[in-house]
């Protein structure tokens, strides 16, 4: 999914004149055809609430920017993206990514200290959670939190340069990995796209899974941060072994038999409690 196709479904004419909820819901549906993949009309109409005209009227708009294919009575992810861009993850789950990043946070040490930060909206999370530290050294690959925590007056900003990968606006590759195996990580907050004990911690993207893994073999001490949709979940890359990580922060809507599993792996898992009834995730 292209970043511009993006906001071409978030400012539509003005002959459409869509709402904030609107909006939303599409974005809900591209997360659905994410996760689920190829999804009929009537199962998108039941999960955003609203009636099969309005989503057949959605996907129209949707395909029309190249986010989704429509297929005979439904919709499914547009050939070739298999990984939602950046600006879209922050709407999912956020009730819980809000809590794990928290919880994340509470784990830091006082006192100076180095934090390794992967891409991710969670991960970013963590950074705002620590927003009133002034004594960190933050050490990123992704622009969006390397400017966040310059903008927050952080002690020391570390960004490790190297290729630009738009969807999740990190940078990666040889360039990347050679400046992050020069310093000494304190803590890793890892961000990833599955984790299971089968497939470890995963993502969608092999040079990026190389250079998050170098930052985990710099840390002393890896926090992976990974909401409940991702747990039991094996992408394309893996970024690490479930041996190079120490604690696993997640919720409770997880796989009760997976978490075990993990646990089993030598993993500290952390479970925080259930959403809210209202709470709108995906």
């Amino acid at each position: 999914m292209r970043i511009r196709s993006l906001e071409g479904v978030i400012n539509l004419n003005a002959a459409t004149t869509p709402s904030h909820k609107r909006s939303d819901r599409m974005v809900a549906l591209l997360a659905l055809l994410h996760d689920h993949g190829q999804l009929p009309l009537s199962y998108l109409a039941k999960e955003l609430t609203a009636s099969e005209a309005t989503i057949r009227r959605d996907v129209a708009v949707l395909a029309s920017q190249g986010l989704l294919d429509r297929t005979h009575g439904g919709a499914r992810p547009a050939k070739g993206n298999h990984e939602l861009p950046e600006r879209l993850r922050g709407s999912r789950n956020h009730g819980a990514k809000t809590r794990i990043a928290i919880a994340a946070a509470q784990m830091i040490p006082e006192g100076k200290h180095a934090i390794g930060l992967t891409g991710g909206t969670t991960a970013a999370g963590v950074l705002r959670a620590l927003a009133h530290r002034d004594d960190l050294t933050i050490i990123t690959n992704s622009l969006s939190i390397g400017m966040e925590a310059a903008e927050q007056g952080q002690a020391r900003v570390l960004i490790a340069g190297g290729v630009l990968r738009p969807n999740s606006l990190e940078l990666v590759g040889s360039l990347a990995e050679a400046t992050l195996r020069l310093v000494n990580v304190g803590t890793a907050i890892v961000g990833a796209d599955g984790i299971s004990s089968v497939g470890g911690l995963t993502t969608h993207d092999e040079i990026e899974a190389r250079t998050n893994h170098t930052m985990i073999e710099r840390a002393q001490h890896v926090i992976a941060v990974v909401d409940s949709s991702k747990v039991g979940y094996v992408t394309l890359s893996k970024m690490g072994d479930l041996s190079e990580i120490d604690v696993l922060i997640t919720d409770d809507g997880a796989d009760p038999d997976e978490i075990a599993r993990i646990r089993d792996a030598g993993v500290d898992v952390h479970i925080l409690p259930s959403f809210p009834k209202n709470e709108i995730h995906d």
